[in-house]
Order: structure tokens, then C-alpha cells, then sequence
């Protein structure tokens, strides 16, 4: 019987290209890139080339860019940095019911330590209501993470707007956006407070690939 795999939202094999592109630093160019010796020259060159084309697909800085093992580890570094940085001015964070368990989780985490968690509903078809999100914003609220795209269902949310509020209020706002970056048109700039995840070990490439966009606000 032939099998057939379709859940590409979780995992993928990888694209030759891909591979060819990987391969010299699997076998040649080993060096450490953060070393100064002459070893670390050829990764620290590639390191900073794949960095400016994340923030060219991306629309943004460079060194907006950082790098992690993957979304998982970006998620997490986004709400618990933004939470410990944070916690003296507020302790309330806004997510949804239908977030991936990379923010479920640091949520139920954060909240063991003292965070409160406002845990917003969607629609039919699995939209935020961006109305509902800025009556749920308080005084105390220090950080909003909705995600880009729903891994189960495909349902696009209106991050746009959802970010607009935040910015509104004053709020950091910050989307896990593993979903979508690299199948449809994705950009940090025309609404951004600071933070944008994105991990693509769903897209063709290897696991354990992620970054974290830290990005200034932007409206165009």
C-alpha cells in the first residue's frame, strides 16, 4: 500500500537544495562562529548572510533577527523575557484558546509564578474578534500574542489589527507566525510593536531551525 504524508504543518522532508546548501557546513566549515580563529570565519559569514535574508523576507533590520534552536525556544524567550522584564509594571498577558502549546504552555508556567492569563475565544471560524482583545487589555496588561496562522485549521488572523490595538494601549504584542512565514505574503513592518516569531522546520528545511524578530513599531 502506498503511503501518502500530508502533515506538512508539522514536519517536512527536506528540499535538495536545501540540503546542498547545508551540506559544506556539515562536513567542511565547522568552526564556531562566535570564535575569532580562522576556523569561524566561513560560518560567521554564513550566519550573517542567512540573517539578512530572514530580515529581507521579513522587511526588517538585520539585527533584528536572533536566532534559536527553533519556535519553540523563540516563543518561550519572547513571553517569559517580556514577562520577568516586565513584571514590575504589569503581570497580565492576553493570548487565545487556540494557540499552539509552545505558548500554552509558558503561559500555565508564567502563571504558576504570578501571571494573570486572559485566554481569548474565537469565532466559527477561528478568527480573534480585535474588539474583544482591546476590551480585555488593562491597566496591568504587559504583553498580547496571537498567533499569525492556526496550525490545525489554516485560519488567518487579523494580526494587523490586533497589533494596532496593542499599540494603542501601549502593549508589546508579539505573534508566533510558524504557520505562515514562506506560504503567504508575511511582513514585520506595517504593524509591529516588537517581537514577531517564526520557525520554519515546517518548510522544506531542517529541524531545529527558529528566529525571534525584536522589532520597533511601524504603521504604514
Amino acid at each position: 500500500m502506498r503511503r501518502v504524508y500530508l502533515d506538512y504543518n508539522a514536519s517536512t522532508p527536506i528540499d535538495p537544495a536545501v540540503a546542498a546548501a547545508m551540506r559544506p557546513f556539515l562536513e567542511d566549515h565547522y568552526g564556531n562562529p562566535s570564535s575569532g580563529h580562522w576556523a569561524a570565519a566561513a560560518a560567521k559569514g554564513a550566519l550573517e548572510t542567512a540573517r539578512g535574508q530572514v530580515a529581507a523576507l521579513l522587511r526588517c533590520r538585520s539585527d533584528e533577527i536572533v536566532f534559536t534552536s527553533g519556535g519553540s525556544e523563540a516563543n518561550n524567550l519572547a513571553l517569559k523575557g517580556v514577562f520577568f522584564a516586565h513584571r514590575e509594571r504589569g503581570d497580565h498577558i492576553i493570548t487565545t484558546r487556540i494557540e499552539h502549546p509552545a505558548i500554552i504552555e509558558p503561559c500555565a508556567f508564567l502563571e504558576r509564578l504570578g501571571a494573570r492569563v486572559t485566554y481569548l475565544p474565537v469565532d466559527g471560524t477561528g478568527r480573534t474578534d480585535p474588539d474583544e482583545l482591546r476590551r480585555a487589555i488593562t491597566p496591568r496588561t504587559i504583553l498580547i500574542s496571537i498567533m499569525h496562522a492556526t496550525n490545525a485549521v489554516g485560519t488567518i488572523q487579523p494580526i494587523e489589527d490586533c497589533a494596532r490595538v496593542a499599540h494603542e494601549r501601549g502593549v508589546l504584542f508579539h505573534t508566533d507566525a510558524a504557520q505562515s512565514v514562506g506560504k503567504v505574503a508575511t511582513e514585520v513592518g506595517p504593524a509591529r510593536r516588537r517581537s514577531s516569531v517564526d520557525c520554519r522546520a515546517q518548510g522544506l528545511c531542517a529541524q531545529g531551525r527558529g528566529r525571534l524578530v525584536r522589532a520597533r513599531w511601524r504603521v504604514h
